[in-house]
């Protein structure tokens, strides 16, 4: 049985190089891009101040321009941190689905107090610059730092922000917040109904968060509706001309892409390149190099492990291989909100940080844990004949256990060059043709373009080894068959070194999580593992249609108001913001 697999192009109807931008040639090409529509991005989060010790929880909501619906070009968002000086502090990645997503990041305490930029973004938005970028104001307070000058001022009336500056637009007039009572106790249960009254229209996907209040004036975040009004002339369409460079769009994955030079740095047209991403659930994709010597691939599928092999699929020629990296856009000229620290919040600040070191103190009785995702299939459907060497006598090579324990496969001479592994064809007809096609051949999720450079391998090392009898064509070449070497500790990646090629980390996608959710029997209510969360809820995608939603969570040790927050939009695309105070009070007093 024979397998095509198909190299993936961003836009079937371009022909597009693999550098990061492209340059538009033609007036043709110039009209397929600006069918594409353009996309802007919300983030809801847990700001507007974070301090060291804390995550940032945000949810990410990318939208089609045109219509304000949830966008179905881009696969990847990414969510960035940006100092007053323009730098990229941090980037992180966020795999789409139906336009949605969600992450967080840790503030650690090489994190210097200031005012940061928040940025959310795709890469095909990138093209119509800074203005289309989602942008929302972030204070970082380090209390362990020396230096505040960041958040210092010697004027009294800079200090705070005027109350006028900090209200708010809502609309509860779709959905709304039901609880039974306003007023509760520490650790104490709070039931929570999420009412649509506008049946088809308060269908659609909110955050929903319950939260401390910071109790330091600043300029609220962003919310749906303050988002819709800034970003409601976001450009619809790709703001460029024939000449032009452009952002790809990463509609069929994460782009990969890099470029091939040959000893005196001239381009290498028609390479056949592979690209392995290794590790159990291992990736493996196919390409060829452009008469630019550029490669593309995409990473579509959910991998596990943060690194890639690039390298020639034959080693045929003495080449270098680099891997691109997509530049940032220029931050220098963002302006930031000016929030100050004043002598009156003092006491909040070190009460919070006290609080910070106590929760990161005992994180590991409130883990969260990570979401697996779909399993990946290394083989693509086929299946695979496994033999685990533990349940055969043990031969010293590879090449030994080659011939003593497989029935199918072994090496086959070849008077033009390297020997190579051939694996026994699964002749579907009496009449079916036979071939000499080499195998594919991984160890740990590495492809091996030079068979005989494993044929001393130690087989010790070996855990198993499986088999696929299928005939593959990958990058206009044959394969017969496929053979998966897993070893004993999984690490065959770490210290292979392609003759021509590159073994290098890559930016892995943020893995979703479930969060921890804190939950109080009669018997806990006496532990006395403090619990100082400020944020009591965080759903960030709750989708809403016909019937009410049911929501609970506990109240922490921390007294005081706490809001409610439901946030997000409608399947029409028209923005809801809701808000309710809360109070968590002692008991006693």
């Amino acid at each position: 049985m024979k397998k095509q697999w198909a190299i993936l192009m961003v836009l079937t109807a371009l022909s597009l190089h693999a550098h990061a931008q492209y340059v538009i040639s033609s007036v043709d090409e110039l009209q397929n891009l600006k069918s594409l529509p353009q996309e802007k991005v919300y983030l809801h989060h847990t700001g507007p101040i974070v301090f060291t010790g804390e995550y940032l929880h945000y949810a990410f909501y990318c939208f089609n321009a045109q219509n304000n619906r949830a966008s179905n070009v881009s696969f990847v968002g990414y969510v960035a941190l940006i100092n007053q000086k323009g730098e990229y502090v941090l980037e992180q990645k966020v795999r789409l689905q139906k336009g949605k997503s969600q992450g967080d990041f840790f503030v650690n305490t090489d994190i210097p107090s200031g005012n940061y930029k928040l940025l959310g973004y795709t890469q095909w938005m990138k093209n119509n610059g800074m203005e289309q970028i989602f942008k929302d104001d972030l204070v970082i307070i380090n209390p362990y730092q020396v230096d505040q000058s960041q958040l210092l001022s010697d004027n009294s009336e800079e200090a705070s922000i005027h109350a006028e500056k900090m209200n708010r637009p809502i609309d509860s007039s779709v959905v709304q917040l039901k609880m039974e009572r306003d007023v509760f106790g520490p650790r104490e249960r709070v039931a929570l109904s999420l009412k649509n009254y506008k049946a088809r229209l308060g269908h659609g996907n909110y955050t929903l968060r319950v939260q401390k209040k910071d109790g330091m004036e600043v300029r609220p975040a962003a919310n749906a509706i303050s988002y819709a009004n800034e970003y409601f002339n976001a450009k619809g369409a790709l703001d460029k001309t024939v000449g032009d460079s452009l952002f790809l769009p990463e509609q069929r994955g994460e782009l990969l892409y890099g470029k091939v030079t040959d000893g005196q740095g001239s381009p290498v047209s028609d390479a056949k390149m592979v690209v392995s991403v290794p590790g159990e659930e291992f990736l493996l994709k196919f390409t060829t190099t452009d008469n630019h010597g550029n490669f593309y691939t995409y990473l579509r599928k959910n991998y596990k492990l943060g690194r890639a092999i690039v390298q020639v699929a034959a080693n045929a020629q003495d080449v270098e291989v680099s891997l691109g990296k997509v530049p940032n856009l220029d931050a220098s000229q963002l302006t930031f909100n000016q929030f100050h620290i004043i002598p009156e919040y003092s006491e909040a600040i070190a009460q919070r940080s006290i609080h910070n070191q106590l929760e990161n103190q005992f994180y590991s009785v409130k883990p969260d844990s990570i979401l697996l995702g779909t399993p990946i299939d290394p083989f693509d459907g086929g299946m695979p004949e496994t033999i685990k060497l533990d349940e055969f006598t043990r031969f010293r090579t590879f090449q030994e256990t080659l011939v003593e324990v497989l029935n199918y496969a072994g090496y086959k001479n070849n008077p033009d060059g390297s020997d190579y592994i051939r694996i026994a064809q699964d002749f579907e007809t009496y009449n079916e043709e036979a071939n000499d096609f080499p195998a594919i051949v991984l160890f740990d999720g590495v492809y091996i373009p030079d068979h005989e450079k494993i044929k001393d391998f130690d087989a010790g090392k070996i855990q198993s080894i499986s088999l696929v009898r299928d005939q593959f064509r990958m990058a206009g070449k044959d394969y017969q068959g496929m053979m998966a070497v897993k070893t004993i500790d999984g690490d065959f990646f770490e210290n292979y070194a392609p003759t021509h090629g590159i073994n290098v980390p890559i930016e892995k996608p943020m893995s979703k999580k479930n969060y921890f959710k804190q939950r109080y029997t009669t018997q806990q209510m006496g532990k006395r593992i403090p619990d100082y969360r400020r944020v009591l809820l965080w759903e960030p995608h709750v989708e809403v249609g016909e019937s009410d939603l049911q929501f609970e969570f506990y109240t922490s040790d921390l007294t005081g108001e706490f809001e409610v927050v439901l946030d997000g939009f409608t399947s029409y695309g028209k923005p809801i913001t809701v808000y309710k105070t809360i109070v968590v009070k002692n008991t006693s007093q």
